[in-house]
């Protein structure tokens, strides 16, 4: 009889407490509660939610609020320099969209991180351009990846797609592979034809090989 491979068992680490002193990744510069409390005590109810995940505060407020407590972060509480803006598709029947804005103060080695919901019905916030000049490229990426258009903003153009493109590519319903025909690509030689399908192949059609393309005749005139 053949002797069994030998196998050592490695027990499961048990759970550990949540708390944020337990984390070795927190990190000082996102203790803000002081600031946090200072946001409170200005607007009230229209600071919903502080979150925690990490060491890291999330501070979520209204919309209507939104410049007021960006002004306050940079003028009031030293926070000079945008780092980012994200959006995300939560994918829920209300509040469906959130933004979140990075904000450092470099002065005080703080990191801020506020957010707000987006419902599906309103798609619209308030431009903070004039706030912090980088919010330019970062709002018209938003706005390309998932429709939420930024009022006030000098220059509301899409960032990455085509300014007749019909989709937000970050929306969660948008198709991994994309939609066939909405998005035309050059052709492989200056004669072919645009090519309406990225992923043919996986949509069942099985585009030429490039050595199977013809020769393109302004190559052979050079």
């Amino acid at each position: 009889m053949s002797e069994s491979l030998k196998f050592t068992f490695t027990p499961v680490d048990g759970a550990k407490p949540a708390a944020a002193s337990s984390n070795p990744h927190a990190k000082a510069t996102t203790e803000t509660d002081d600031d946090i409390a200072v946001l409170k005590e200005k607007f009230g109810d229209s600071i919903c939610e502080v979150s925690q995940y990490a060491g890291e505060r999330t501070v979520r407020v209204t919309p209507e609020v939104l410049k007021r407590v960006v002004y306050l972060l940079r003028d009031e509480l030293a926070y000079n320099y945008l780092a980012d803006i994200a959006g995300i598709d939560r994918f829920t029947d209300e509040d469906r969209y959130a933004v979140v804005y990075n904000i450092v103060s470099i002065s005080r080695g703080k990191r801020f991180f506020l957010m707000v919901w987006v419902d599906e019905s309103a798609m619209s916030l308030d431009s903070i351009t004039d706030v912090y000049k980088a919010a330019n490229w970062n709002e018209r990426e938003v706005f390309d990846m998932f429709g939420i258009v930024f009022a006030g903003h000098p220059d509301p153009r899409r960032m990455f797609m085509p300014e007749d493109f019909e989709h937000h590519p970050l929306r969660k319903e948008f198709p991994l592979l994309g939609i066939p025909g909405s998005l035309p690509l050059p052709p492989n030689t200056p004669e072919g034809a645009l090519n309406y399908d990225p992923f043919s192949a996986a949509h069942g059609n099985k585009p030429s090989k490039s050595y199977e393309e013809p020769v393109s005749t302004m190559a052979s005139k050079n």
